[in-house]
């Protein structure tokens, strides 16, 4: 008997949607039967092959560049307005730079710049979805009692990079483990209220943002060699875990740190 993983009758926010993990988790919420609506920069072409390839009435993309607090307040709000509620938020965007810098070498925009993306349009993100599903509960409350279910969840993705830093990216490295400890606060402080917060911390993936990198003979070569089954991840990997985080089936899993890196790094 199978036993399926159904968001049915849910409204998710993807950002970062158009390519890559993204994508991969706009398909699969998609195909799960949630109504969703992604973000992307620039990448309009994708953006619409992806809406029009999922359905178009029930998948909506927007552009915003999220790069404050403030950007994220009308994305959510688009979110909630196209589909009438928000159930999920997936805060999927972010940039890595590849070439290695130096701590003494780094530009001061381009730790700002990583930062203002990578933690304080999430930050802006989780903030006004907080808001929009303390709403719909209080609204639904009217009605009808409040059952044990959950009022809403939010997935962060970070990085094994977050877990165990990496050398000559120190920006990346601290937006991501800032995402750790955000998951565990806001946990603490959700959960007595049904909003479900994890993250899911992916390893090395074979997306356009990793791809020179992992096409470079020697620097790919020794990626593989650190990871125990011997290669990395497709995006579809990473957003299983991120739909199974969203079903009933993780009922009971809140602050958690979901691991997806092929055995690289052992920790929580």
């Amino acid at each position: 008997m199978s036993i399926p993983l159904s968001l049915s009758g849910k409204v998710a926010l993807i950002t970062g949607g158009s390519r890559g993990i993204g994508a991969a988790t706009v398909r699969m919420f998609s195909q799960a039967g949630a109504k969703v609506v992604f973000n992307y920069r620039a990448a309009k072409k994708e953006a619409d092959a992806l809406m029009n390839e999922c359905g178009s009435a029930t998948c909506c993309a927007l552009a915003c560049d999220l790069n404050t607090p403030a950007s994220a307040a009308p994305l959510v709000r688009a979110a909630a307005e196209r589909f009438g509620r928000l159930d999920i938020l997936v805060a999927n965007h972010g940039v890595w730079l590849g070439d290695d810098v130096g701590i003494d070498q780094m530009p001061d925009q381009q730790w700002r710049d990583t930062l203002s993306i990578n933690l304080d349009a999430v930050f802006g993100l989780v903030k006004h979805a907080v808001v929009q599903m303390k709403a719909q509960m209080k609204s639904q409350m009217k009605s009808q009692p409040r059952t044990n279910g959950p009022v809403g969840h939010i997935v962060l993705i970070s990085s094994t990079s977050g877990q165990r830093g990496e050398a000559f990216h120190c920006d990346y490295s601290a937006s991501k483990g800032a995402l750790i400890s955000m998951t565990k606060s806001l946990s603490s402080e959700l959960a007595p209220q049904g909003i479900y917060v994890n993250c899911v911390a992916p390893g090395w993936v074979d997306t356009d943002m990793s791809s020179a990198t992992l096409a470079d003979p020697k620097t790919g070569d020794v990626i593989r060699r650190t990871i125990p089954l011997g290669r990395v991840a497709k995006p579809e990997e990473i957003a299983a875990p991120v739909l199974f985080l969203c079903t009933e089936h993780a009922g009971f899993i809140s602050g958690e740190i979901f691991n997806v890196n092929g055995g690289a790094v052992l920790v929580g």
